[in-house]
């Protein structure tokens, strides 16, 4: 058998000439490059590696090419005796070379053709596919020609060039196709923010974590205080809780973590931020004043996040003192006390006289050892930021809670968006520790930038890493915020039932009297069908607040107000955060709406939008016309001929006309945000000082089919 080059042997194969060097190389053989000569064993050797079964048929081929060059030579003979030699030789050369290249294109079958019987998938290995490849770059991975995967992808539907990139999915198809099993490459990046669940045997009890809710002046920092017997609320102001402050205190052979909350705001954008750092949730409320309505906020936000509550009855020593009423008020929020049947754990306590402490903390153990909370200190840690702040002399500062593993001083860490190495940690009492357990609440220094409160804390292998990975997840909450979803809607509910993406409407109803709370309520759970359910996540009497957007943007709720309006704050958070307000003057135009939702005919006509608010700021009478408002546009604007509504604490008290708007002594069309006006009300002179008057029209909107 004659001698062939690299290349040549190469092309027949259909293989890359990297391919058949590395392979040769790899058995012994001496290989330079493509131009280089190959024996017969090496010919042999590349031939059963890349093309088993046509081996011997390579060797046949081979001899029945060297028939074909000597017929080709014989017909030249005898046409140069008939003819002359050379244009005869030269005719019969190239009818040999013909011949030959056909007998050769003829011989090689695509392995991505139909004809090829498929391979079993991974019968050839596994293969590590980047998330984009070249097609030519492709080809040389599972050793076929370009242009066969361009013919293949073609009839699949796709339109490439061996130059075109192509994704993981469909540079996967090519592969399996080809008997490979495909795997992804391992990010250590991404192996880094993921959590892995603890073997069992490692995982070890852990002291709960235990959060302090309820009413303003309840005496939930008081409560703390004589538990940790120091005098937290003398320095704060007004007695006020100013920050969010974690501590842990020990009990007996056992140790408690306590979370002081200021208010619900915190508690609430901590678990939208997914951080379910909260064990036990108890409600402190006051005895003399019954239950609240933050204490009713706080029983939403305990439910919501799916944490057992204890209720601390505080202040017993006063007088008038009455548990009964308070827990009768707690039964109509659906925590029934286990001395009347129920499963909620009810604790009298005097957190000035310091009675019926040890009884609560009791219970804060005995729940824990119910829920057998458990930690594997053996791992890398992870946590939450309970708190943050920009120190003048540390820099930035972050209260951490670990929950999982142990944070040592000289970690690498990424929180949040933002990266660093532990300079040192502080605990409670501000002493310095080298390490921190789970459950263990402590002050880390060596951040880059402040995070915000909810950021996971995650420990990583090395500084750069941690950079690294906090670089990529600014990336992600940049292209995140891009695309950042709708929250629920009565619109699209009823889609979202028919593709099987919800079976539950979660509703906050927020009224001007309770009686129209309870009355929505009754009337809005009858509305449930088998397909969805109304679950009533909150109810309360006042004006739309912030707290009650937060709460909605966690539960993916609805608001509905009755007779009741969002203020600014409100209004500005629903926009970013994509939670629909609804109000309504009718009670049963909020029925209907709902009820039309879960049927799927909700097909809304007109829209309410809201120009402009502003504020009264002085009031003064005109003979035969009456009341005109001196007012301070505070956003939007105002525009003459409008629908007014005034709105006072909150709370809807007229709703009519615009009778006039006018500037110094002139009449406007509109007046913008920052000035002041002149307003008349039509048929309304009941204005007071304070009001404020908001300015809406109701525009006709395309009917959206469902």
């Amino acid at each position: 058998m004659s001698k062939i080059r690299v290349y040549e042997l190469a092309r027949s194969l259909g293989v890359d000439s990297k391919q058949v060097i590395d392979y040769l190389n790899s058995v012994g053989h001496d290989v330079k490059n493509h131009m280089s000569v190959l024996n017969a064993d090496a010919v042999a050797r590349a031939r059963s590696k890349f093309a088993p079964g046509r081996a011997g048929a390579g060797r046949s081929g081979s001899g029945s090419a060297g028939q074909a060059r000597a017929q080709a030579a014989q017909g030249s003979g005898s046409a140069a005796g008939g003819r002359g030699g050379g244009g005869g030789r030269r005719e019969g050369g190239q009818r040999g070379r013909k011949s030959h290249s056909r007998g050769q294109r003829g011989a090689r079958t695509s392995p991505l053709s139909p004809r090829q019987a498929q391979p079993e998938p991974g019968s050839k290995g596994k293969l590590e596919l980047p998330e984009t490849i070249a097609v030519r770059t492709l080809a040389g991975k599972v050793g076929a020609q370009a242009t066969a995967i361009v013919k293949y992808l073609f009839s699949q539907g796709k339109m490439v060039t061996v130059n075109d990139e192509l994704d993981f999915e469909t540079a996967a198809a090519v592969a399996e196709r080809l008997g490979y099993e495909v795997v992804r490459p391992q990010d250590p990046l991404a192996a880094m923010v993921a959590d892995e669940d603890d073997p069992p045997e490692k995982l070890q009890p852990k002291p709960p974590v235990v959060t302090i809710m309820g009413h303003v002046d309840h005496g939930k920092t008081t409560l703390l205080d004589t538990i940790r017997k120091t005098r937290v609320a003398a320095g704060e102001a007004g007695g006020i809780t100013q920050h969010i402050g974690a501590y842990q205190v020990k009990w007996g052979d056992s140790a408690i973590t306590f979370l002081d909350t200021p208010g619900h705001e915190a508690f609430t954008a901590m678990r939208s931020r997914g951080a379910s750092i909260t064990d036990i949730a108890v409600l402190v409320v006051a005895a003399d004043d019954g239950v609240m309505p933050q204490t009713v906020e706080a029983i939403s936000h305990a439910k919501a996040a799916g944490v057992p509550i204890i209720v601390a009855l505080n202040k017993m020593d006063k007088p008038d003192a009455n548990p009964d009423r308070v827990k009768q008020q707690l039964v109509e929020h659906g925590l029934v006390p286990e001395e009347w049947g129920g499963d909620t754990i009810i604790v009298p306590v005097s957190a000035l006289k310091g009675e019926g402490i040890d009884e609560l903390l009791e219970m804060i153990l005995l729940v824990a050892e119910l829920r057998e909370l458990k930690a594997n200190p053996e791992r890398r840690a992870r946590g939450t930021v309970i708190e943050a702040q920009l120190d003048r002399g540390r820099g930035p500062v972050a209260t951490v809670l670990v929950q999982k593993g142990t944070l040592r001083t000289g970690d690498a860490i990424v929180v949040g968006q933002t990266a660093g190495r532990v300079r040192a940690m502080l605990d409670h009492q501000g002493r310095q520790v080298d390490e921190a357990t789970p459950a263990v609440p402590v002050e880390v220094l060596g951040l880059d930038e402040v995070p915000a409160a909810g950021d996971e804390l995650i420990a990583v292998d090395d500084e750069r890493a941690a950079r690294e990975l906090a670089q990529r997840l600014r990336e992600q909450a940049r292209a995140e915020e891009m695309r950042r979803p709708g929250k629920a809607s009565l619109e699209d509910l009823f889609r979202q039932v028919q593709e099987g993406q919800r079976t539950q409407l979660p509703i906050i109803i927020k009224a001007d009297v309770q009686g129209s709370v309870e009355a929505l309520r009754e009337s809005l759970l009858k509305l449930s069908t088998d397909e969805v359910e109304v679950r009533i996540i909150h109810g309360a009497v006042g004006g739309i607040t912030k707290s009650d957007v937060d709460l909605a943007s966690t539960a993916d709720a609805v608001i509905i107000g009755f007779n009741v309006r969002p203020d600014a704050t409100a209004r500005r958070a629903a926009e970013q955060e994509n939670v629909e307000i609804r109000t309504y003057r009718v009670i049963y135009e909020a029925i209907e709406d709902v009820e039309k939702a879960l049927q799927g005919l909700l097909e809304p006509e007109y829209r309410e939008v809201v120009l402009g608010h502003a504020e009264v700021r002085a009031l003064f009478r005109v003979p035969n016309v009456g009341v005109v408002a001196g007012a301070y546009v505070t956003d939007g604007k105002i525009v003459r001929g409008s629908q007014v509504r005034v709105i006072r604490d909150g709370v809807v008290v007229y709703e009519g006309e615009m009778a006039s708007l006018r500037r110094f002594k002139d009449d406007v069309r509109e007046v913008a945000q920052g000035y002041e006006c002149g307003i008349g009300i039509e048929k309304f002179n009941d204005l007071k000082e304070g009001d404020v008057i908001e300015v809406f029209r109701i525009e006709e909107v395309a009917r959206q089919a469902q």
